[in-house]
């Protein structure tokens, strides 16, 4: 039982209902039957200082209390917070940027409106702070987000924004409280009750839906096997072999491996984790920054082992698991009938990964001189209704070639690159701890799939090679952070190739591109003649 209150902060410019909403959530408490308090700090001036509502409700129903009080604060206290609302986008980028909100704790809920600042306006030209840079903020230091027009909202049900924020807070799920009970209390407000309640509604149900989304895609990124009732795969004995700070991160990794390719696959993950943890353990005895280099390689190592091709694609799609998400994401009923179909693009790079080296060779060779000649790259458009036998007997047939993935030529490199980079690791911490530690972030670069992996790998090949190591440890520890940055801010590669001339490195090698020779479609060129007679 939580023995906590959950607290909550509104931040409300002048006009905006900030009082009101306070006084729906304190009613709302005490019609469910909870103990609340609210108190509230009056802010200087409109936009030098909004006024702050803070609120705390006891989550356990006060018949349970057994006549015992909880003693509730006054202020809100800088990253224990449960639940930031705000009624204007910049007021909530200021609070978050105060330290109020917690990315590991505290909810955002806030308008996406905006009303502008005296510095804002007295610019020459457009002075507006960009939404985008204050959403990114929100979503750096929140934990789960909602942010959306809620002056759109409030005007087309004819209400206040104070309304809309109450909605949101409710289809959040933040308080213990039926949504009736919410709804009681609007009710009770008289005049413009209606209004208030078409306006909650919609934003109950624009909260509600995200959440929904969200907690599926949870649920859907979680490992399969990780969230069944019998626990975890992992054997205790494997477990051990490395410190508490990196068991659960381990233990995803592991099922996961277990899940791709078997337990030999899973047992090479634990070789190769382990020579991490002794190079860590050199270069850090004492244990002072929590085994994060391990910790970090055992999530991104996972990941870059467990890499997508046809094979995995193939599993994920024809998974019991995947049809009854299906049919509860389309809430199809008894009496309907669902049909389900994939489309699938598998070009040549896709079947020479399956192939051994010397016949994927050959197929690649054959596919650039397709693209020499003007064409465009070779590939089988597919639409597979995996609702019909057919279908699902050809997406488990092709599942079960994992054993063709391991002799396949793309296996290989993996493994190549792979273990060039835990080498870089390794030899990153004899050097010095933070070498290694930021050698291990920049698996962080192998993302994606097709051409956006394939980049995210030759970025991570070039800065082992011209980067980590040289100068001393220090400066190429400093010179490997600012390149994972750079090409993480930067997918088109300028920030990054800029970043490694700075660092004393040469920049990526451009690549050839053929140019294509496109016939003009006849009549093309007499057109503009014929016009002008």
């Amino acid at each position: 039982m939580k023995t906590k209150p959950i607290t909550l902060l509104v931040g409300a410019l002048g006009g905006e209902g900030g009082g009101v909403l306070t006084e729906w959530l304190v009613e709302t408490a005490r019609h469910a039957g909870y103990a609340a308090q609210a108190t509230s700090i009056p802010g200087v001036a409109q936009r030098t200082g909004a006024t702050t509502y803070y609120l705390e409700v006891f989550p356990v129903p006060m018949k349970e209390l057994g006549g015992k009080r909880p003693v509730f604060s006054l202020n809100p206290v800088p990253g224990a917070l449960d639940a930031l609302v705000c009624s204007e986008l910049l007021e909530c980028a200021r609070q978050v940027g105060a330290g109020l909100a917690s990315p590991d704790r505290t909810l955002v809920i806030s308008s996406s409106a905006r009303a502008l600042t005296t510095m804002e306006r007295m610019q020459m030209g457009d002075g507006r702070v960009e939404t985008a840079d204050l959403v990114k903020v929100i979503q750096q230091f929140a934990r789960i987000h909602h942010v959306f027009d809620m002056s759109v909202v409030a005007k087309e049900a004819g209400t206040v924004v104070s309304a809309v924020l109450l909605g949101a807070i409710a289809g959040s799920g933040l308080f213990p409280f039926q949504r009736s009970d919410y709804e009681a209390v609007v009710k009770s407000g008289g005049k413009g009750a209606e209004a208030s309640l078409r306006g909650f509604a919609k934003a109950f149900e624009i909260v509600a839906n995200a959440k929904q989304q969200q907690d599926f895609l949870a649920h859907v990124m979680a490992p399969k096997e990780v969230a069944r009732a019998d626990g975890p795969r992992v054997e205790p004995g494997v477990t051990s072999l490395f410190p508490e700070p990196v068991r659960e991160m381990f233990g995803l990794g592991y099922e996961r491996l277990l899940d791709y390719q078997g337990k030999s696959y899973a047992d090479l993950y634990v070789k190769r984790l382990q020579s991490v943890l002794s190079a860590e353990t050199e270069a850090d005895p004492a244990g002072k920054q929590g085994f994060a280099t391990t910790k970090e390689m055992a999530r991104w190592l996972a990941l870059w082992m467990a890499f997508d091709d046809i094979v995995r694609v193939a599993d994920l799609k024809s998974r019991a698991s995947r049809w009854t998400r299906v049919q509860g994401e389309v809430k199809v009923g008894d009496d309907d009938l669902l049909k389900v179909y994939d489309h699938f693009k598998p070009g040549v790079p896709e079947f020479a990964a399956l192939l051994p080296q010397g016949s994927a060779n050959k197929l690649m060779a054959w596919d650039r001189k397709r693209v020499a000649r003007g064409q465009q790259p070779w590939a089988m458009p597919l639409k597979i209704g995996t609702h019909s036998v057919f279908g699902m007997v050809a997406l488990r047939a092709l599942a079960s070639m994992k054993w063709l993935r391991v002799r396949g030529s793309r296996f290989a490199l993996e493994q190549q690159m792979i273990e060039k980079w835990l080498q870089g690791v390794v030899q990153g911490n004899r050097r010095g701890w933070q070498l290694g530690h930021e050698i291990a972030l920049c698996g962080r670069l192998i993302k994606g799939y097709g051409s956006t992996n394939e980049r995210g790998k030759e970025n991570l090949l070039h800065v082992l090679d011209h980067l980590a190591n040289g100068g001393t440890a220090e400066e190429a520890a400093k010179a490997v952070q600012a390149a994972r940055e750079a090409a993480l801010a930067d997918d088109a590669g300028k920030a990054l190739d800029a970043t490694l001339v700075q660092h004393g490195a040469p920049p990526r090698p451009v690549k050839a591109v053929p140019v294509r020779w496109v016939r003009k479609p006849r009549g093309l060129d007499d057109a503009p003649l014929k016009k002008a007679h």
